[in-house]
């Protein structure tokens, strides 16, 4: 307060209250963009059924690498000559990131189809392991993530697909690094937040 005006002088919001409204931004927009994956991915589901199930993880992962190098190729020409804009490659990658992980749980079957009610519900399990890795991880780091270009989230996504086929490569075994399941968990956030970005620069 100053002894003169009698106007406060403390800032209308401190650091811990700032951080806090950043952060339920963070979650209403996450939220916001998996339900539009979701939304796809069960529609897509009533058009083709589960016929993913038949898919082996070398073959996700390689689905997922054609989705992110095409985002990459048309960051750099700042083109493109097929109408798909780089947000739906961004879901593609998400869905394909949690049919990884439903693969991964589920293992080999020779049973593929699976119904609604079971798959929505393994979606929806993955995706909330997916949503707390992201706010751990943002409470550690801070919103870094909006500092970032949508380009170096593309970049990272990569990345993370060449730590896959080399663990792909090599049957699974690591010496020292996570497994497979985590580089799935974080390329569906670097996604998330890409889509998060790409609306907001439209907005």
């Amino acid at each position: 307060m100053n002894v003169f005006t009698g106007i406060s002088t403390e800032p209308k919001y401190k650091d811990s209250d700032q951080e806090s409204m950043a952060t339920s931004l963070t979650s209403a927009q996450y939220d916001q963009a998996m339900s539009l994956c979701k939304d796809i991915f069960l529609k897509k589901m009533k058009d083709y059924g589960t016929a993913w199930r038949i898919l082996r993880l070398s073959s996700i992962t390689d689905q997922i690498f054609i989705k992110a190098q095409r985002i990459r190729s048309i960051e750099e020409k700042g083109s493109q000559r097929v109408e798909d804009g780089i947000d739906s490659e961004f879901i593609g990658i998400i869905n394909y990131c949690v049919i990884a992980l439903i693969q991964l749980e589920k293992g080999d079957s020779d049973k593929l189809e699976m119904a609604v009610d079971e798959v929505e519900s393994l979606f929806d399990r993955q995706i909330n392991v997916a949503k707390r890795l992201m706010e751990d991880k943002n409470h550690d780091y801070g919103e870094a993530w909006r500092g970032m270009r949508t380009s170096s989230m593309t970049d990272l996504i990569l990345m993370k697909l060449m730590r896959i086929k080399q663990i792909e490569d090599n049957k699974g075994a690591t010496l020292i690094s996570e497994g497979i399941a985590a580089n799935y968990f974080d390329m569906i956030n670097y996604a998330v937040f890409a889509l998060i970005k790409i609306r907001e620069e439209k907005n």
